[in-house]
């Protein structure tokens, strides 16, 4: 073959694939079967492996990965790449539309409705119409360049189609996601070689764009729907439904949910016919996005320094769904505190299977009158917690099983059960009461603890029930003979879980304090304390007030604080860790200086992306320092799923509100 007719064939056969990708990725509608697009592809590969001097970077080929990175660039954003602020009812939608109109003045907002999707944001650049960088989010002013990985998308065009006339540059924006299904079938592939399954689909998208090798993230299922210019001007376009249509002709694939809106009744039936429609969806999608439609309207609106004024998300609720009460049982945790328990008829919310819901405590019990038989509404509180949200009451008349008494005495030891104050649950106060004793062990072992792997429920049940660990300490007093008694511990076992044991005798001081189960001291509390106290021995001598003092850490921490190591029995424990050759070292105290330096951040709900204690460490490695109780000296109120009162405190004065994706954007993870 003649070199001009290589170079006809290696260009007619770019274009067609492009078209055939366009066909199929944007248009959903190949007019190809997928062997034959694979015979072109690998014809179009020979010929630029044969000669290599008419390789393109907008070549399809392109998409086969790179050699890895070892690091990312930074790309700073042309314009910020914004969050959003959140709304989670009709009366706060309203309130956000009266708003805009008051910004607007005379002239009447239009609006414009779409799926807000669960991934991860990218921004595209396109010069002449080749695909030339690609970066995430980031900070919302710099993202990382991961243009190479951007490029293994294959619904990610390395071309605009020149035969749309698309802008000489173009700075385009959306997310990153896997479909419901190809996430499924990425788990079961994980699983069949061996590998840990992910946890949910926007956590896959994420972690397969930022691998470092290109070739990794060819390999995972990855999409996008692209939604925003940075700068709408740009395009020549007046509003975003016509910048929605628009963008499917250059070939960059859209969402076709979207609606313009000629009101707030238009947006609320959006919003209701989105949420029926979710289930069905092959993504995931945690709201909607509500904006302005015409680009000037914006202009006028303007926008806060992370978020515009002119956009809102209308978050839906959690997934709910309903079952039948087996029966109620009532369990006993490390501090304690007795918590009733519903046994369900197994249902499915959210994808995963609950079989057991919270019923939080006495009151909560009484006050929804939850009784074995009836028919109730489960929801999965931030997606993760299951709970009893509602009971359906049967007919008038249909009789209903007897209400619920909780008892008198401790179900696992008998000890008498109190109430300590004006609290709300009742404690077994016996510390050596056998399900207090294995809470206790099970939390010292957990994750963001010691980290001592192996350590089950049965396990720690066997070991309590024959009295070989009747403390946290006697876990390193444990030997391979007593192991090897316990059923289901072979010597492989027995091996990997006293090397786990050792290994866990070096850790951290806030670890430590986490692992102690302190009433009221959650993993930010202990990272508080101890960056405060520097020193275990410290610690232990503050007085309530002095523990007062800390920011973040209000009264009824500092007395629980203060109560736990005034007990002897406490001074014996770490008495015993230490000589067991349990280890810590002091911590240095000397705050840390950075951008966060003076701001104060509080936690409230459940983040995905990270634990609290992990979020807690990201503020403070960058200066700033986290509060348990909001305050008029609160900075920042960090929202994630299933916030508590916190979030309406806040509000109430004033305080700004991060939510999750805009949290991770501040501190640059």
């Amino acid at each position: 073959m003649h070199s001009d007719q290589v170079v006809r064939r290696i260009h007619d056969l770019r274009q067609i694939l492009t078209d055939h990708n366009y066909r199929y990725y944007v248009l959903d509608s190949p007019t190809i079967s997928d062997a034959e697009y694979d015979a072109l592809f690998r014809e179009l590969m020979d010929l630029e492996r044969r000669f290599p001097q008419f390789q393109a970077p907008d070549s399809p080929t392109a998409r086969v990965g790179a050699a890895p990175a070892s690091t990312f660039g930074s790309v700073p954003h042309e314009m910020p790449m914004l969050s959003l602020d959140n709304v989670f009812s009709d009366e706060e939608l309203t309130e956000f539309v009266d708003r805009v109109r008051r910004l607007l003045g005379d002239v009447e907002p239009s609006w414009i409705a779409e799926p807000k999707l669960d991934g991860l944001s990218v921004e595209l650049v396109y010069e002449d119409g080749v695909f030339v960088r690609g970066s995430t989010r980031g900070d919302g002013m710099v993202g990382e360049d991961v243009t190479a990985n951007l490029r293994t998308v294959r619904s990610v065009p390395l071309r605009l189609r020149r035969e749309a006339n698309p802008p000489q540059r173009l700075v385009v924006r959306g997310e990153i996601i896997i479909g419901r299904g190809a996430f499924r079938r990425l788990n079961d592939e994980r699983i069949s070689a061996g590998e840990p399954a992910f946890a949910n689909p926007r956590n896959a998208a994420a972690g397969s764009l930022r691998q470092l090798d290109p070739g990794i993230t060819a390999s995972r299922p990855l999409d996008i729907f692209l939604y925003d210019v940075a700068k709408p001007e740009s395009v020549g376009l007046a509003t975003q439904h016509e910048l929605l249509e628009i963008l499917p002709e250059w070939g960059l694939k859209v969402n076709p949910l979207f609606r313009p809106c000629g009101s707030v009744n238009d947006i609320r039936a959006f919003y209701r016919d989105m949420v029926a429609q979710r289930d069905g969806l092959d993504y995931d999608a945690d709201g909607i996005v509500v904006k302005l439609d015409r680009f000037a309207q914006r202009a006028v609106a303007g926008q806060r320094s992370r978020s515009p004024r002119w956009a809102i998300a209308y978050k839906f609720p959690a997934q709910e769904a309903i079952t039948v009460v087996r029966d109620i049982a009532v369990y006993v945790g490390r501090t304690g505190a007795v918590t009733p328990v519903a046994l369900l008829e197994p249902v499915s919310v959210s994808g995963v299977v609950v079989s057991r819901a919270s019923l939080h405590n006495e009151e909560e019990l009484r006050r929804k009158d939850v009784r074995v038989g009836d028919r109730v509404v489960v929801r999965r509180a931030g997606e993760v917690i299951p709970e009893v949200v509602t009971v359906i009451l049967p007919d008038e008349g249909a009789p209903r099983g007897p209400a619920f008494a909780m008892p008198e005495t401790c179900p696992m030891c008998g000890s008498g059960l109190v109430r300590r104050g004006e609290e709300v649950v009742r404690r077994c106060l016996n510390e050596s009461c056998p399900s207090r004793v294995q809470e206790s062990i099970l939390h010292f072992a957990g994750r963001n603890a010691m980290d001592i792997d192996g350590l089950g429920e049965r396990l720690v049940e066997q070991l309590v029930e024959r009295g070989l660990v009747r403390d946290v300490s006697d876990l390193y007093a444990l030997t391979a003979e007593q192991l090897l008694t316990l059923e289901l511990v072979g010597d492989k076992k027995a091996e990997n879980l006293l090397r786990s044991i050792a290994r866990s005798r070096q850790t951290t001081l806030p670890r430590l304090l986490f692992a102690l189960g302190i009433p009221q001291v959650g993993e930010v509390t202990a990272a508080l304390l101890a960056a405060e106290a520097g020193s275990l021995e410290r610690l232990m001598g503050m007085t309530p007030e002095e523990l007062q003092g800390i920011p973040g850490v209000g009264p009824e921490v500092s007395s629980a604080v203060a109560a736990y190591f005034s007990l002897s029995a406490t001074a014996e424990r770490v008495c015993r860790l230490k000589d067991r050759g349990v280890t810590w070292p002091d911590v240095i105290t000397k705050p840390l200086e950075g951008p966060l330096s003076g701001k104060t951040f509080v936690f409230t709900g459940a983040l995905s992306a990270m634990s609290r204690e992990q979020a807690g460490a990201a503020v403070a490695e960058l200066g700033g320092t986290v509060g348990s109780s909001v305050s008029g000296k609160t900075d920042y109120v960090v929202a994630g799923a299933d916030p508590g009162s916190k979030l309406t405190k806040a509000r109430k004065l004033g305080v700004a509100i991060l939510d999750e994706e805009a949290f991770l954007a501040l501190v640059g993870r």
